[in-house]
């Protein structure tokens, strides 16, 4: 299936998006980019593909539309495997180790996509931004911002990134080139690079990456930013930009992989009530509460996979099982 089309849907200021950018550049993989809004509607993503999930990114690979980036990092190294020539993103240990790959994905769901991502996003400048971002951004949490609050509490979140940097420092203390002391660059490398930088990137927290404190870590991210640099200097994933339409076509036309590869997990099912075939729903737990609704066709540990239809045809779409609600889909009662 590695010659089924790799669509990312995306906008530039996205770290998520830019995340799977990364990703898709580490593993070298040719796709094509669906450039969306910053704030909804998204009728690219809502009405042609009848994709009601409202995070950025989702990347469709053929006729399958996977959601959450998470997901998205493991079944790019499914899909396109270091036996096909693709680089990993779970490379073994330098040495002849075994690879860390569960580890690295709980450290890159529960640590940089959650707690580095919220030091960042709290941290965010709200009194100087736009009132329809920020409103966008309040049904994303399900909450009001605060801005006044949130920048009283400025001074714990820099010291806290303090700690997160401390922790870093001390993980490459014994000389090791990348995170998990892997012969190679790897996905928490990516990702954590990714939120450090981006928090640096902030004119009121750049003073915090202190280069005497944290030398080591100031020197790993550099040397992450120059990796990825000579990656695209090399061209090692060419994209092509698409128009929404397009895009669509392409996916509702293409092949799907079939449901068998993921299966159903009986204990599964009946754990959340539900069967193959079955009208579902499925939302994250966290934020951006807007359901999914579609006809269950696969269901294990790792993922599910629901059928949706929209203007361009019917599509495939998976999301992860952790931090996201598989549950029968709620019908209105005609009284």
């Amino acid at each position: 299936m590695a010659e089924a089309p790799v669509v990312l849907y995306h906008y530039d200021a996205s770290p998520f998006a830019n995340k799977i950018k990364n990703m898709l550049l580490v593993k070298g993989i040719p796709y094509k980019r669906v450039t969306v809004a910053m704030r909804l509607p998204r009728p690219e993503i809502t009405d042609l593909l009848g994709v009601t999930y409202r995070r950025i990114p989702i990347l469709a690979i053929g006729n399958d539309v996977y959601c959450d980036t998470n997901l998205i990092s493991a079944t790019l190294e499914r899909r396109f495997p270091a036996s096909a020539g693709y680089r990993s993103l779970y490379p073994p240990r330098a040495g002849g180790g075994k690879a860390d790959a569960a580890l690295a994905k709980l450290l890159v769901r529960y640590w940089t996509d959650a707690a580095l991502f919220r030091l960042g996003a709290d941290s965010l400048p709200y009194d100087k931004l736009d009132a329809k971002f920020i409103a966008d951004r309040e049904q994303f949490s399900g909450g009001k911002i605060d801005a006044k609050a949130l920048a009283a509490k400025q001074g714990y979140r820099n010291s806290a990134i303090a700690s997160h940097l401390a922790l870093v420092e001390e993980q490459l203390a014994d000389g090791r080139q990348w995170l998990l002391d892997t012969e190679s660059i790897g996905a928490l490398d990516v990702t954590a690079h990714l939120f450090l930088s981006w928090i640096r990137s902030f004119r009121h927290l750049k003073d915090i990456f202190s280069a005497e404190a944290f030398p080591k870590t100031l020197a790993w991210l550099d040397r992450v930013s120059k990796h990825l640099s000579d990656l695209e200097k090399s061209y090692a994933a060419v994209f092509e930009k698409l128009s929404g339409e397009d895009a669509a076509k392409l996916i509702a036309s293409s092949p799907h992989e079939e449901e068998a590869l993921v299966g159903f997990e009986a204990a599964e099912g009946a754990r959340l009530g539900v069967k193959v075939g079955d009208t579902v729903s499925v939302v994250p737990i966290d934020s951006a509460r807007v359901p999914t609704i579609g006809r269950l066709l696969a269901l294990n540990r790792e993922e599910s996979v629901v059928e949706v239809k929209g203007q361009a045809g019917v599509v495939r779409c998976h999301f992860p099982r952790l931090e996201f609600l598989v549950k029968p889909a709620q019908t209105t009662a005609k009284l």
